[in-house]
């Protein structure tokens, strides 16, 4: 246990679960009917795992996922069945106090293979390829704008999805080549009207919503929400009152670390740096925060009732 009274969890190990996959934050594992996704501390930063976890990390995506899932059901459908343990299949008993608050039991769905981005403010990599193009993924933009500008309307920015190293931007012609234009079109708008509906919903509560990225799949050939929602590992998320276009802004986000990293005379490529205690627990307190300011409620206050 630690200060914030719940298990740091870098990897898990259950021997009587079929572990699926292991990606670079979640465990996964296959319960027949439906998959258990378990978040871990781990924090991955330019598609590198980082060798120390973030205390309480895993629990805010996972909880403030299943907020948003809630909250934009009337959207898009999604893939969450539940988030408490003792709705979960008797196997998964034993390991209730690792799996509690941070943990999901999903729907199986055919993951589309490419990620869905949408910017409403020009920020990391979109703003790097605008000042060298004047475009982000061949979407043209207005001359004269500065880092973090606030975009006109939101875009639809896709980009591949690696399993190993950095994915990378590509048009929404280049998806529609991947998945099918039918079926890009489709997840362009459901990702816009997602991001409109969260960027105003956190706007009430003083949270810019610089970016996010979604993912989708399909289900009994319906498409659905899957992977994780508006979490501080998929989007950018900057506190209103302190916005200021032209830099980079103060965040919610691992782009603190992100910016840690940068300070560093490291190539991005692994192994990772090691990061101060100091980092680590700003990183906790700035992901607790955004839980609590989007949602209302303490992660720690709903722990409790778990």
């Amino acid at each position: 246990m630690n200060q914030f009274s719940a298990p740091v969890i870098s990897r898990t190990t259950f021997p009587e679960l079929a572990l699926f996959a292991r990606g670079k934050v979640r465990d996964i594992y296959d319960l027949g009917e439906y998959l258990l996704i378990v978040v871990t501390d781990r924090l991955s930063a330019f598609d590198v795992v980082l060798p120390d976890p973030i205390p309480m990390k895993g629990i805010v995506l996972n909880l403030l996922s299943a907020f948003w899932f809630e909250q934009t059901a009337h959207l898009v459908p999604h893939h969450m069945v539940s988030i408490r343990v003792d709705e979960y299949p008797s196997a998964c008993a034993p390991y209730g106090n690792i799996l509690r608050g941070r943990s999901m039991l999903v729907r199986k769905a055919k993951p589309l293979p490419i990620e869905c981005v949408v910017r409403g403010y020009l920020s990391g990599s979109g703003w790097k390829e605008y000042r060298k193009t004047g475009a982000v993924c061949g979407i043209a933009l207005p001359e004269g704008l500065q880092n973090s500008s606030k975009l006109d309307q939101p875009i639809f920015t896709p980009s591949t999805k690696a399993d190993e190293g950095h994915d990378e931007n590509i048009s929404f012609d280049q998806a529609a080549e991947i998945v099918g234009r039918d079926v890009a079109e489709e997840v362009r708008r459901i990702s816009i009207a997602l991001y409109t509906y969260a960027r105003d919903q956190a706007a009430q509560q003083g949270i810019i919503i610089a970016d996010t990225k979604f993912e989708f799949g399909f289900m009994d050939n319906a498409l659905i929400l899957i992977d994780e929602a508006l979490t501080p590992d998929s989007s950018r998320f900057w506190p209103a009152a302190l916005y200021k276009p032209g830099t980079a802004q103060p965040s919610f986000d691992k782009q603190y670390v992100r910016d840690y990293l940068e300070e560093l005379d490291w190539d991005k490529t692994p192994p990772a740096p090691s990061l101060p205690g100091e980092v680590i627990h700003r990183t906790t307190e700035k992901y607790m925060e955004a839980y609590s300011l989007i949602t209302g409620k303490s992660v720690t206050e709903v722990l409790a009732g778990m």
